[in-house]
């Protein structure tokens, strides 16, 4: 194992570009599901064996349904599908695991909870198709014992890096408040798909916001025209967002009343399709002026799965060094081999700021934090004793 700790001269970019997929985005919605079913299998394999069983939940392909939104409400047409895969222990202990049972009842919940203006039984589709894991995958997972070190189960990296810039920053608090129960009882008429882009010009911030607008909540265009600048000027007074530049729904065409009005909230019942991987990463951002893993984390088992657990991990230490003072600045990138325990990453390379970083004890503080990995996956899941 090699820990590589370097100083570098970081400098505050002129120029920066960010996004954030919300809540209602297909390819979050595919995120979120996949890893609520994780947690599922957790709980279930947890209560009834005592431990965490091989699993890997990460593939969902959602395909959009058809819609017909008009002023007042429209309807779902033909309903969204979403096809879920990946595999996982189905019997364990001479007791059958009811995998897609579990798998159907955990998306159809989120939905229920998250998505509040689909219909779960008449507009979405859930299929499940997860199938046993490989044998070599299997036997990999049941190689260590309860209480030990879990071995990594692929070879494969994370990244992570703290803290966000005030681009970043801003980015998520935009989405967070549009999708935020509070907003929703003010405005109604913002559906959960909600995707913003933010762009740093110099000194300048600009974000672009796309907004399903519901459709029963707006009777002409006139009044969407006038919930849209509502909304904006919402956005401004409660962030003090200050002079940026806020746009809303772009594509919008006034002339032609061609305006991004849905039935449900989410691009998915007609506009869009989506898939696990292609959305925010772990930090709920896609930020392509910092590192950045490809690996989708969302449905992985969170005990030995590198590409969730590195992530998670590479992120969380970024954060520690700089909130116990190692930096002001920290990136981490970790990389795994398979069959190798997962405190003995091949290469651990930290990078902290050169004029604000204070070494002394780091190489003993990141290796403490490593032995904490054997039982990282009960932060993951959000395990309670």
């Amino acid at each position: 194992m090699a820990i590589l700790i370097s100083r570098e001269n970081f400098y505050s970019k002129s120029f920066e570009v960010a996004e954030t997929k919300g809540l209602g985005h297909p390819d979050t919605i595919c995120d979120q599901i996949t890893e609520q079913i994780s947690r599922a299998l957790c709980r279930f394999y947890l209560t009834e064996f005592g431990s965490i069983q091989h699993h890997n939940v990460d593939k969902a392909l959602l395909i959009g349904g058809q819609s017909e939104p008009i002023f007042n409400g429209g309807k779902i047409l033909q309903p969204i599908s979403l096809i879920i895969a990946g595999r996982a222990t189905h019997q364990a202990q001479d007791k059958s695991v009811p995998v897609e049972e579990i798998a159907i009842q955990t998306a159809k919940q989120w939905l229920a909870k998250n998505i509040r203006n689909l219909n779960v039984e008449t507009d979405i589709q859930i299929i499940s198709k997860i199938r046993k894991g490989s044998i070599e995958l299997v036997e990999l997972f049941n190689r260590f014992g309860k209480g030990e070190i879990p071995l990594a189960n692929d070879t494969s990296f994370g990244v992570g890096y703290y803290p966000l810039s005030f681009l970043e920053n801003n980015i998520l608090k935009i989405e967070r408040l549009l999708n935020h129960p509070l907003t929703k009882m003010k405005f109604p008429f913002i559906g959960e798909d909600i995707k913003v882009m933010g762009v740093k010009n110099q000194s300048e911030q600009l974000f672009t916001v796309a907004i399903a607008m519901v459709d029963r909540h707006i009777s002409d265009l006139s009044d969407y025209i006038s919930k849209i600048e509502k909304v904006k000027t919402y956005l401004k007074e409660t962030l003090n967002l200050g002079q940026c530049s806020i746009d809303i729904n772009t594509a919008d065409d006034y002339e032609r009343e061609s305006i991004y009005l849905t039935v449900s909230g989410t691009s998915a019942e007609s506009g869009d399709d989506g898939q696990v991987g292609r959305g925010n990463r772990i930090n709920g951002l896609i930020s392509p002026y910092r590192p950045m893993s490809l690996e989708a984390a969302s449905g992985k088992n969170p005990v030995s799965h590198i590409g969730k657990i590195y992530n998670y991990f590479a992120m969380d230490l970024s954060r520690s060094l700089v909130e116990n003072h190692f930096a002001s600045q920290a990136y981490v990138y970790i990389v795994s081999q398979i069959g190798k325990p997962i405190t003995e990453p091949q290469l651990l390379h930290i990078q902290i700021d050169y004029e604000n970083s204070n070494p002394d004890n780091l190489d003993d503080f990141v290796k403490e934090k490593l032995l904490e990995l054997p039982r990282y996956w009960r932060r993951i899941i959000e395990f309670k004793d």
